[in-house]
Parts: structure tokens; C-alpha cells; sequence
């Protein structure tokens, strides 16, 4: 099968990625790893600490992403699975990338709506993409 002029080779060509290997686009077995990792983290610290409820769990999910993104370039999910969040050109998030990304994926549906470069469309509304470093 050959793909078409205006159809890339692989996800994240037209963003001058590699096609795997560090800085390739996330796969969707890590992004969901990493997801599921700070998820059980998630519940384990509302369990520990809040009342248990779905609210404190997307408030928890919330801060765990805007402390961890652009200090640690990822969630603790991100990191343990070999991935990090960066800006397009592979430059630092700033501040306020991460809180519009976190607002987005705490909705659920733009993160489960990509384009042809596998970028949910959160990252597409923060400029950031979710990249493997390892």
C-alpha cells in the first residue's frame, strides 16, 4: 500500500519526528500505560488523603499534571513509561501549556479525538506533543 502526496509516511513526519526511537511520537500502549499509571496513583492518594470521590480524584489528576509537566517535562506516568511532554519543536511547555492540556484531558474527549500525527486534541489546543524519550 503507498501512501498518498498528502498523507505522510508515518505519525509525526510533518512535525520533522523521527519515525521511532527517542523524540518518535508516543505510542498508544504508552500513552495508555502512563495514563492508567497516574490514574492508580490518582485513586490511591484520594483514597489515602480526600473522601474518595470522582471530583477529587479529576482535582488530584489535575494538579499531578500542571506540577509534574513542566518541571519534570511529564506526569510521573509519562516518566516511568519513557515518554515526555514538550512543545512542537521540542522546547520546554512554559506554565500555562500544561494547565490547558490538563484542563482538556480532565474533559476526556479531546484527548480521545487525534489527528493524522496521533496528536489529541489537546495537545493540538496547548501546542504540545506527547513524545517517547527513551
Amino acid at each position: 500500500m503507498t501512501s498518498s502526496a498528502s498523507s505522510p509516511d508515518y505519525a509525526g513526519k510533518s512535525l520533522g519526528l523521527p519515525q521511532s526511537g527517542p523524540g518518535s511520537l508516543a505510542t498508544l500502549p504508552r500513552r495508555i500505560g502512563a495514563f492508567a499509571t497516574d490514574w492508580a496513583a490518582v485513586v490511591l492518594i484520594s483514597a489515602a488523603f480526600f473522601d474518595y470521590t470522582w471530583w477529587s480524584e479529576l482535582i488530584i489528576f489535575f494538579v499531578l499534571q500542571i506540577v509534574f509537566i513542566p518541571t519534570a517535562g511529564g506526569s510521573p506516568g509519562h516518566r516511568i513509561w519513557g515518554l515526555r511532554v514538550t512543545r512542537a519543536d521540542g522546547s520546554w511547555t512554559g506554565i500555562w501549556r500544561p494547565l490547558i492540556r490538563a484542563a482538556l484531558t480532565v474533559i476526556v474527549i479531546p484527548a480521545a479525538i487525534w489527528d493524522a500525527d496521533n496528536r489529541g486534541l489537546h495537545d493540538l489546543a496547548a501546542g504540545t506533543i506527547l513524545v517517547r524519550a527513551r
